[in-house]
Formats: C-alpha cells, sequence, structure tokens
C-alpha cells in the first residue's frame, strides 16, 4: 500500500500521483507540465502499461494534458472521471493535441534550416481520440469499485464544472485506509458551480497548495470592477484583452459580463462587443449552456428558470478560424477580446498580446494564477518588454490582477477545507504548490495541529505502516541556476538517483553466489565503460 508523487510535487503544475495496492497501480491525475515547472513532458517517469486505472479529479490541462501521451504508450485501463468532466475532456485533449502537432510543425520549420533532428509533438490528435475510448463517467456520491480492495466516490472541489475531490478506501492484507486526493480545491461564491463540499474523514490526505501562503483580496463587486476598466478603455479607444483558461474562467467572464449589460454599468460604449477568441473556449461554452444539473448553483439555477441564458448576451461574438482572429487586430473599433491560454504560453493570445500590448490606451486583464516562468507571470511581475514571435514589444498598456477572481481556494479556504474533518488526518501531504508556498502551507497546518509534509519528486510513502521509503529528488537538484538548464539538471538528477538505487540493489546481493556476483559486476562495468567520456 504505497503512494508515489509524480508530479506537482513542491511545484504548481503536473499533478500526477500513483497509489499502489494489492497489486494494482492507479494514478491520480496525469497533467502537463507547464512555466519553470516543465523538464521533460515527453517522457513518463514510470511505465504507462504498468498502470491499471487512472483517476481524474478535473479536465485542466495541469491535471489531464498527459493522458494521451500515457495512452500512447501502452495504458489500456479505465479513466474515472464525473460526467461534466468527461465532457470537457474530450475538447481539451484534442485542443491540446492540436497545440502539440502546430508547435512541432513551426519547430521543424525553424528546425530545418539550423540542421536540427526533427520535432515530433508530445502526442496527436489520433491518440487524444485513442484517450476518450477509456473514460468512465461517474456521478458525485457515487461509490464504485474500482479494482481490487478499492472503492472511489467523487465529491464536488468546487473549482471547474465537474471538479472533484478523489476519496479512496483501501483494503490490503487486512489493512484498511481511507485517503482523499483534493485535487484543486475551489474558490467559494463562484458563479455558475457550487461552492466547493466538505469531507469528514481520512486517514490520509493529498491536498493542494497553490495559494498556500496567502488570501485572496476581499471579495469585491467583480461586476463593477470589471466594467470600469472596460468603460475606461474603451472610452479611450483602446481594446480590453484577457487571457483567460478556455474552460471555466471564460464563462465566468460572460456571466459577469452578461450582468454588467443587464446593470448598464457601461457607458462609453452600452453595448461593446466582447469577442471569445478560442475554438476551445467556444465548445466549453456550448456545454456550460447544456444540462447543469447536479453541478450549478443555485443562482444560476434560478437565472435558468427565468429563461435566460447565464452566459449569452448582445453583442457576443465567437470567433472560430484563424483568419477571423487576425480580423480582430486589423479592425480598429474598441472592443472586449477573451482567448486562452490563461498564462499566455500558447495560443491566439500571444498574438492578441503582440498588437495590444505596445498601445498605452489598451487594458490587459488577467484573472486567474500565472505560474512562475510564464509570459504571464512575467508581464504581472512588471516586464516592460517582451519578446512574442521573434520581435521585442514594449509594455505600455495597463496591466491588470484580479486576484481574488480565483477558481483556487486561498490560504483561508484551504484551512476551512481541512478543518472540516472530525479528526485530524494522520497525514497530510502537501502538494500542487510553488516550493516556497508548499513549505510555507507545511508550516502553517504544523502550527494548526497536522502532521504535514511536502513530498520532493519520485517521493514514496508507505500508507500501511505510516513512514517514507524514499524522500525522492530534492527539489534544489531539480532547479538549476539558469532555465537553459532545467531539462539537462532533470536528467542528471535522476542519474544520481540511479546510481544511488544501484547501490541499494549491489548491497541487498550481499552472500549471493559469486558467479552472479561476478556477471552483475560485469554487466555494471560495461555499462561504464560505454559512458565513460
Amino acid at each position: 500500500m504505497k503512494l508515489t508523487f509524480y508530479g506537482a510535487a513542491r511545484e504548481v503544475t503536473g499533478s500526477c500521483h500513483c497509489l499502489e495496492a494489492n497489486g494494482q497501480k492507479i494514478l491520480i491525475d496525469c497533467g502537463l507540465q507547464q512555466g519553470q515547472d516543465e523538464k521533460e513532458n515527453q517522457q513518463l517517469p514510470f511505465h504507462a502499461s504498468l498502470i491499471d486505472v487512472v483517476i481524474l479529479t478535473h479536465a485542466h490541462i495541469d491535471h489531464s494534458g498527459r493522458l494521451p501521451l500515457l495512452v500512447k504508450n501502452g495504458f489500456q485501463g479505465k479513466i474515472y472521471a464525473t460526467r461534466a468532466t468527461c465532457d470537457l475532456i474530450s475538447i481539451m485533449l484534442r485542443d491540446s493535441a492540436h497545440i502539440q502537432e502546430l508547435d512541432a510543425k513551426w519547430a521543424n520549420q525553424k528546425g530545418r534550416r539550423a540542421g536540427k533532428e526533427p520535432a515530433v509533438p508530445l502526442y496527436t490528435m489520433l491518440d487524444a481520440e485513442d484517450t476518450l475510448q477509456y473514460l468512465v463517467p461517474c456521478e458525485y456520491g457515487e461509490e464504485l469499485r474500482i479494482a481490487p480492495g478499492v472503492r472511489l466516490m467523487f465529491t464536488d472541489a468546487g473549482h471547474l464544472l465537474g471538479s472533484a475531490y478523489a476519496q479512496l478506501w483501501l483494503s490490503e492484507d487486512g489493512v484498511e485506509k481511507k485517503i482523499v486526493f483534493s485535487g484543486d480545491i475551489g474558490n467559494k461564491q463562484q458563479p455558475i458551480i457550487r461552492d466547493p463540499q466538505i469531507v469528514e474523514d481520512a486517514d490520509y490526505v493529498v491536498m493542494e497548495s497553490t495559494y498556500g501562503d496567502r488570501n485572496h483580496e476581499p471579495r469585491k463587486d467583480y461586476t463593477a470592477d470589471l466594467a470600469r476598466i472596460i468603460n475606461d478603455t474603451l472610452a479611450g479607444g483602446g481594446n480590453v484583452v484577457i487571457p483567460s483558461f478556455a474552460v471555466g474562467r471564460t464563462q465566468e467572464l460572460l456571466y459577469f459580463i452578461r450582468e454588467i449589460k443587464e446593470r448598464k454599468l457601461v457607458t462609453s460604449v452600452p453595448d461593446f462587443p466582447v469577442y471569445v477568441d478560442s475554438p476551445l473556449a467556444s465548445e466549453a461554452t456550448r456545454i456550460y449552456d447544456g444540462d447543469l444539473t447536479g453541478y450549478a448553483d443555485e443562482e444560476t439555477i434560478e437565472v435558468l428558470k427565468k429563461g435566460f441564458q447565464p452566459i449569452r448576451f448582445s453583442n457576443l461574438r465567437i470567433t472560430q478560424t484563424t483568419d477571423e482572429s487576425k480580423l480582430l487586430n486589423e479592425d480598429p473599433t474598441p472592443k472586449v477580446i477573451i482567448s486562452s491560454s490563461g498564462m499566455c504560453e500558447a495560443g491566439r493570445i500571444r498574438h492578441h498580446l503582440k498588437h495590444n500590448l505596445w498601445r498605452q490606451e489598451c487594458s490587459i486583464i488577467f484573472v486567474g494564477f500565472q505560474a512562475a516562468g510564464t509570459l504571464g507571470r512575467i508581464l504581472l511581475d512588471g516586464a516592460r518588454q517582451v519578446k512574442l514571435f521573434g520581435e521585442e514589444i514594449s509594455v505600455k498598456a495597463h496591466i491588470y490582477n484580479f486576484r481574488g477572481l480565483s477558481a483556487h481556494a486561498d490560504k483561508e479556504g484551504l484551512l476551512w477545507w481541512i478543518h472540516s474533518f472530525r479528526e485530524k488526518p494522520k497525514q497530510v501531504f502537501v502538494v500542487h504548490g510553488e516550493n516556497e508556498t508548499c513549505l510555507s502551507f507545511v508550516k502553517t497546518l504544523a502550527e494548526e495541529g497536522f502532521s504535514a509534509w511536502a513530498p520532493n519528486f519520485e517521493a514514496i510513502y508507505d500508507l500501511a505502516s505510516g513512514s517514507i521509503l524514499d524522500e525522492g529528488i530534492e527539489y534544489e537538484k531539480l532547479r538549476p541556476k539558469s532555465d537553459k538548464t532545467a531539462r539537462a539538471s532533470y536528467a542528471y538528477a535522476r542519474l544520481l538517483q540511479a546510481v544511488e538505487q544501484l547501490q541499494e540493489v549491489a548491497k541487498h546481493n550481499e552472500g549471493g553466489a559469486n558467479k552472479d556476483l561476478a556477471k552483475f559486476a560485469d554487466q555494471i562495468l560495461a555499462l561504464a565503460q560505454k559512458w565513460d567520456r
């Protein structure tokens, strides 16, 4: 009964944990690494074909983005997720695959001229389509037997449509344990979806800590603040550009903008045009306009009862094609442009930034977490110049950060959630946060009387005995001084760990047959000679 941490260990993205019980390997999330967390997305740190089951907490790419790679490398088991997550993941993985293919194509156009080896996409559209066949839609509160001695139930996490905590009951060799994986814990009072629910008991908790070292700003009237920026910017002839996650955040923004128009809060251009420039956001919006039974909050249900569509209004325009997207920057009409990706790492938003960042009459509004190393964080940190598509762009537009408008619980919200357990869990594993944030939240939990630990990458914990089996690769070894050596440092750290493991294996063979030991030694020496450079 073991737990191994393969992602989001003292990092924000790439969530991935492996639970072992009764000979079964169960993966909880398989996310894409982004920003400075990215080490080597092409390589999974385990054998995909040996994974029996996957549990997906929600559809965001940093939790789901490597599922097609998992399938591509041999996984053929079931992927359990809520019904809404299955609906969203079907479009998100296809969109991610499209981006992977475009990135490889772009890299090859430049690489051929430089004589580089051809770039291969992380996965293709076909890999994404293959992944969808393994999805198993579930409902909140439904208890499922997913493997021998393993039961699963999803509970609403209030983070994204369909997001969930995964509650798991384990039974092995007469030992019974319960472990809860929080996924991403939602912020309260978000539009459309319900507030995060509570869980009352667990032996172990794997808990996110994205905002574990700070609270959101006091809750404001977001519609009024957003309306003020839109009003002033459009009056000055500028565009309002909002980098936004295509799924979840974009639909919340549309909900706020519908309310702005209903309340007539923008006077400079009362029926201002709003463009959602993201094919993925367009498809996701259709899902949010569909059957929300069991997912929507009471306010949204009341809106639906009155016959209104909660995220539809006049002068809302959805752009689909690349040509339509390009025309937005050729049209001088002041407008609101909502485009992905939310951290400005890929997609059409980078083109809109290129055309609007240098214009002092424009406004850029960030409405979600920006991971370290992403273009979004660089802009928020005050960069006066950035490079986009090989061109230096001056930053003169007004930059706004709606810190409180987050889908993640803040420190206060995280503490509310962990204190909702009737008895303190035996151990809380703190994940999904920047290194300093994880350590800060561990300290906070300790002060609150919890036993907490922020595991390293590839750390292993024995759930039956309640002990650490392997400390994993120290965080500092994965973080080089220069970003240019990130991948090399990561690979070198794994090499050193492999050497340590080989030494342990050699010690375990003490007293073995001389013939076998000699053969083992010859194999090691041959390997050393091969790699001695």
